[in-house]
């Protein structure tokens, strides 16, 4: 089923009559639970959503395991009670950073902004005065598109490229949801071409760096005390798009209830580097932010599936942290 208009530069979701089928009445209730919880005060609600996301989290087994066998690779310095402490957390930071993007979402971004507190604002602001294109270096973290959002409420046009959500309504009303204040979506399946014309045009872009990509074009680099298969695109992206690349990432404090957006300065020694130097760069950065708040990564993703040759895929180790 086809669930976007597509232009030529953009994805634009579209409502389907079929989401309204049996088969989506459990999806529309999860987001009528997103839906109401948001209208809630931070205050009260974060303590129901960290409880609950850390509940979910002891039932979510493959998605545990997943987290379990990253911090495994990544972090093997800490014991293992601290990295299930770090799950736990995750698990709580999830749906507490969701329902404040549906806060946005449904409310007047002015009830958001209060609680968002930007770290190196002075970096971006002096780029906008120097007019110059912007392609942030973004992490994945769970509140990954609440900045994006919050920049075009007022007035940036902003530009990202996605994957689909298999679920077609969820897929719907996520991007309807990044859409709310303008910007442009575009679909990784319809390749990077458009991202790339968008930021040309002056479009603030979104690039998040830490996906596997497989094998083929990519670097393996070390990534936290393991290696990763980098895409080193951002050196391509930043060349053709004439864009500085500025690293970017959202910590939310269930205690303060607020946003902390965090920015580093542009990446200036990226311009004359080679594919391998481009992709440890991006690695590195990635990790200078995930360090300090391990709890606000996704580490659900299979950030190590591509491993090089005669290595077994670490998610197919039957030894680590068996299924029970």
């Amino acid at each position: 089923m086809e669930n976007r208009k597509k232009s030529n530069s953009e994805f634009i979701p579209v409502f389907q009559k079929a989401f309204l089928k049996p088969k989506y009445w459990g999806a529309w209730l999860a987001i009528g639970a997103c839906a109401g919880m948001a209208m809630l005060p931070a205050r009260v609600r974060d303590p129901i959503l960290g409880g609950l996301g850390r509940t979910a989290g002891k039932f979510a087994r493959s998605a545990r395991r997943r987290a379990q066998i990253n911090l495994f690779y990544c972090l093997p310095e800490l014991p293992e009670q601290q990295r299930e402490a770090i799950i736990d957390q995750m698990f709580a930071v999830a749906p507490q950073s969701m329902v404040m993007m549906a806060e946005l979402a449904l409310r007047k971004p002015e009830h958001v902004r209060d609680r968002v507190e930007w770290h190196g604002k002075e970096i971006i602001e002096g780029l906008r005065a120097e007019q110059q294109n912007v392609i942030f270096l973004v992490p994945h973290g769970w509140a990954v598109d609440i900045p994006a959002m919050l920049m075009a409420s007022e007035g940036q046009k902003m530009a990202a490229m996605f994957h689909n959500q298999r679920n077609e309504l969820v897929d719907y009303m996520w991007n309807a949801v990044r859409r709310r204040f303008g910007g442009r979506m575009h679909a990784r399946n319809d390749g990077i071409k458009p991202f790339i014309s968008s930021v040309r045009q002056g479009y603030w872009g979104y690039y998040l760096p830490d996906q596997d990509h497989g094998a083929e074009h990519s670097e393996f680099v070390d990534f936290f005390a393991t290696y990763k298969a980098t895409l080193p695109a951002i050196g391509r992206l930043m060349k053709v798009c004439r864009a500085k690349v500025v690293p970017l990432f959202p910590v939310y404090d269930s205690k303060t209830h607020k946003l902390h957006v965090h920015i580093r300065p542009p990446m200036e020694d990226l311009l004359d580097a080679d594919d391998e130097t481009l992709a440890r760069r991006m690695n590195e950065e990635v990790e200078i932010f995930v360090r300090p708040n391990p709890e606000q990564y996704t580490w659900i993703l299979k950030l190590l599936k591509t491993r090089k040759e005669g290595e077994q895929e670490p998610y197919q180790r039957d030894e680590l942290f068996p299924k029970k």
